[in-house]
């Protein structure tokens, strides 16, 4: 498959029959995992034509809300797009990820919660042994699934995949699904409006499997303005919650207008204002402490298929 382009590797069959098994893992008792596999072949079949022939159609969501860390909705596909998720996943997430900001850690293979708090704890007793006061700025993007903007996010993947047509059309059905408003107006809660009040060119569905790589995808855009433009060293992210350490509080402060700046004009997106802080780094350990009991005793978190890659827990903070 490695002559293929990524499009046409999506739709092999081996990788549709990887995507089935990935999907279907841990879940086989259920009634819609097993009228599909009944008829494997021929579900499998249609899930290609349509791909192959562009006429696949996202189906309708499930919605319900989850309350730990905090309240959420999900928004959960039917089997055979949970099939075409993975199909994309396996794909695009080996290629995406090694393009990742190492010291990123939500939604990732290998990392989390645990490693992210466990950095942040390694660099401050690091800089515990230099001489001066050492600062943490404290940010995070506000309602950051339901605001991601579609057009920002289709761009950075056409300049991620250049010539690859066919993928693109495929990211742009998931990503702009017709029938169904993901995004919130700016400042407000899931449960504050109407879901007719809903934004169709905004927002990602929390329970897609895409949706996690894509967020990625995203901010990776401001991982690598912060290391490489603002030059930070010590800089960690989980998902959307950022911590960095210096040793100049103006420093930081100056920092937090531009990266404040980055995302308004660039992602589209507006920092937490609730939330975001600058203190001296002690208060920093204590939270990062704090992030490892609280990822032991999380009360949803779904659990790891076989593979080892998690279908859900988008949240925490460092």
């Amino acid at each position: 498959m490695e002559n293929l382009n990524i499009f046409e590797r999506i739709v092999s069959w081996k990788n549709l029959l990887d995507a089935y098994h990935h999907a279907a893992a841990e879940k086989w008792f259920r009634d819609d995992v097993a009228a599909f596999s009944a008829s494997l072949g021929k579900n499998l079949l249609k899930i290609q034509k349509s791909l192959r022939l562009k006429y696949y159609q996202v189906g309708n969501y499930r919605e319900f809300y989850v309350y730990e860390p905090k309240k959420r909705l999900v928004m959960a596909l039917n089997f055979p797009d949970r099939v075409v998720q993975w199909a994309i996943y396996l794909q695009l997430n080996p290629i995406l990820d090694r393009q990742f900001y190492y010291h990123s850690y939500g939604c990732r293979v290998g990392k989390g919660t645990a490693k992210a708090a466990d950095k942040l704890q390694d660099w401050m007793r690091l800089v515990d042994r230099k001489p001066d006061d050492w600062y943490y700025l404290k940010l995070d993007i506000s309602k950051y699934f339901y605001r991601v903007d579609h057009a920002v996010l289709l761009d950075i993947l056409a300049k991620k995949f250049p010539g690859e047509d066919d993928l693109l059309w495929l990211m742009d059905r998931i990503i702009n699904c017709e029938h169904t408003a993901f995004g919130l107006p700016p400042g407000k809660n899931v449960d504050e409006i109407d879901p007719s009040d809903r934004l169709l060119d905004v927002g990602m569905p929390i329970g897609n499997l895409t949706s996690q790589l894509l967020a990625n995808v995203c901010l990776d855009q401001l991982d690598q303005y912060i290391k490489h433009e603002l030059h930070a060293h010590y800089y960690v992210r989980y998902m959307d919650d950022m911590v960095i350490l210096h040793n100049d509080a103006k420093v930081l402060n100056e920092w937090k207008r531009l990266i404040e700046k980055y995302l308004n004009e660039v992602l589209h997106l507006e920092l937490n204002d609730k939330t975001s802080q600058s203190r001296e780094h002690d208060q920093a350990r204590h939270r990062a402490q704090e992030a490892r009991t609280k990822n032991k005793r999380r009360s949803w978190r779904p659990g790891p298929n076989r593979s080892g890659h998690r279908s859900g827990g988008i949240g925490g903070t460092i």
